[in-house]
């Protein structure tokens, strides 16, 4: 059996670690490289905990790529991704993108670059499986109830917002239509920032406070009743293990981008 060769950038951070050790776990996986600035030189698994993982650490996405993984998975922060992902197109690898805060043109101009070279970039805002169901959930919903809005929870210190499972949720509803406003924007009387941001045509309101990691309400509203949907994460990473590992071993079935783990599964 040929094992999926797999380069993880983010491999020593809180997410990108638990995976590692779910792909060293997997008999179909192979970890030939990770990139983590602070860590490089250095073997992956002696960093997170597992000394029979023999894997490198490079400092740069382009040095990694030389080991040819079939798979990169971008795990990192939202002012370097855009440029990960697409010196990891580069390099021939197809791509999973774990880190949010990417922007609708961002994954525009990665879309052109991956229809390029022929390759597959899943770009997932969230592994868990409770936050595909959320987003599954919600598209049903605004085929029916035509206001609705979404509010973003995280930690103090998340510095991007929306964070990516806000994003990618407000992605997809745009497909179906833009939430209805009874009072536009242009109309409200005070700060125009309370009523949140617009994305994609949908109100987005993001939360940054101590004791959250990442939750997500999608509020939907119609006279006399209201349908609220939301998934809530805890402080452990294993929860998008799974997810992670179910994208890495379908991106390569895509060719462009694709965005949503619900893309890969079976519904």
């Amino acid at each position: 059996m040929n094992k999926i060769k797999i380069c993880v950038a983010g491999a020593t951070g809180w997410a990108g670690s638990e995976l590692c050790k779910g792909i060293f776990r997997s008999p179909d996986l192979e970890l030939v490289a990770g990139v983590a600035r602070t860590n490089a030189g250095k073997n992956l698994g002696e960093v997170i905990g597992v000394p029979e993982l023999a894997a490198p650490i490079f400092a740069t996405v382009q040095d990694a790529v030389k080991s040819s993984p079939d798979v990169f998975v971008e795990y990192t922060k939202p002012d370097v991704a855009k440029q990960h992902v697409l010196a990891a197109l580069n390099g021939g690898a197809h791509v999973v993108v774990g880190t949010s805060g990417l922007s609708a043109d961002d994954y525009a101009e990665i879309d052109r670059a991956a229809q390029h070279v022929q390759r597959g970039v899943l770009a997932v805002g969230n592994f868990a499986l409770t936050a595909v169901l959320l987003q599954k959930f919600a598209e049903m919903a605004a085929k029916y109830i035509s206001h609705w809005e979404i509010i973003d929870y995280a930690h103090a210190g998340k510095i991007d917002v929306p964070s990516g499972t806000a994003r990618e949720l407000a992605n997809r509803l745009s497909k179906i239509g833009q939430a209805e406003l009874d009072v536009p924007l242009d109309k409200i009387e005070g700060p125009k920032e309370s009523r949140g941001a617009n994305v994609q045509g949908t109100q987005v309101h993001s939360v940054r406070l101590p004791g959250y990691v990442i939750s997500i309400d999608a509020i939907f509203g119609m006279p006399d009743q209201r349908l609220i949907l939301r998934h809530e994460s805890g402080t452990s990473a294993e929860p998008y293990v799974d997810g992670a590992l179910l994208a890495i071993r379908n991106v390569s079935k895509l060719v462009g981008v694709h965005r949503g783990l619900d893309s890969v599964m079976q519904f």
